[in-house]
């Protein structure tokens, strides 16, 4: 009998494993482009430059554990990124912030994502019915694709809004204690038309408002839950206001009224799925920020 339950257990597929980041190679030789202009950027950077910046040490010490932030899990969920190639090796912090930060790590859909087809079929053989199962079964495993925005703004709010879940409230506190620093103007679409911009085409200014307004619906959830933890009044201020920029900004949507009122997860995708085909540039195109010294406006975004 136990001989059984152990070859059960042996064959368990991988996606039931906690999926796990195979690092930027894994993603660079399809997407040379986009590697380039990562390889241009603060995230990029980060992995030789964070640890040097003003109080990072401070910081560190703060909040127990390493010293060094590449070390000190606390710091490098956020200004690393790690990689492994098969599940029983070690993660490895060995970048800043990469693909698999912002798109979900990738060990169980980089294989399905990579499939146009076949081993022989290029990308631009694929089938549209392949390339509608490929990109749904992708998102299904995990990936945060283009086409969701909120799945994206999710990931990117963790960090950037000090409100990831694996870390304490508490520790959030020391962190600002210690003068960590807080972006409060971070938004999504002034971010991603910027230096961290990795598409040739331009997007459309409903697209570009669909981004948007997903990027204030994640700050809202996040802010919403992060100030529920037990903390200081510091921390409790940073996540409090984070919460009332949100709100301000998402007035101007009619289908944000529910997640207003009561902010969560299941609240803004449902908001996201009524706005999916929706082009709501007129209602908030004059809150969207383009990036660069040009001050573009929002069809020039």
């Amino acid at each position: 009998l136990w001989a059984i339950v152990i070859a059960a257990f042996a064959l368990v597929p991988r996606a039931f494993a906690e999926p796990y980041p195979q690092g930027p190679s894994s993603c660079q030789d399809c997407h040379k482009n986009e590697a380039k202009t990562w390889e241009e950027t603060k995230h990029f950077l980060s992995y030789r430059t964070a640890h040097k910046a003003k109080n990072a040490k401070k910081i560190a010490k703060a909040v127990g554990g390493k010293k060094s932030m590449k070390r000190n899990k606390k710091c490098s969920v956020c200004h690393y990124s790690t990689e492994r190639k098969k599940p029983s090796d070690k993660a490895r912090v060995k970048y800043g912030p990469s693909c698999e930060s912002c798109h979900g790590a990738s060990s169980d859909w980089e294989v399905i994502h990579s499939d146009y087809g076949g081993k022989n079929i290029k990308r631009d053989q694929e089938p549209p019915e392949h390339k509608a199962k490929r990109i749904a079964d992708s998102i299904a495993a995990g990936l945060a694709w283009a086409s969701k925005p909120y799945d994206i703004a999710t990931n990117c709010v963790k960090c950037h809004g000090l409100a990831r879940p694996e870390i304490s409230g508490e520790d959030f506190a020391k962190m600002l204690g210690a003068e960590h620093p807080v972006k409060q103007s971070f938004e999504i679409v002034m971010y991603s038309q910027g230096k961290m911009r990795h598409w040739a085409d331009k997007r459309s200014p409903a697209r570009l408002a669909r981004l948007y307004i997903a990027g204030q619906a994640a700050k809202l959830v996040s802010a919403t839950e992060a100030s529920s933890k037990p903390s200081d009044a510091a921390y409790k201020a940073v996540q409090t206001k984070r919460a009332a920029d949100a709100k301000a900004a998402l007035q101007a949507v009619p289908q944000a009224a529910a997640l207003i009122n009561s902010p969560s997860d299941a609240a803004a995708r449902k908001m996201m799925q009524e706005i999916a085909q929706k082009d709501l540039s007129g209602l908030v195109g004059g809150a969207i920020p383009c990036a660069g010294p040009e001050k573009k406006n929002l069809k020039q975004c």
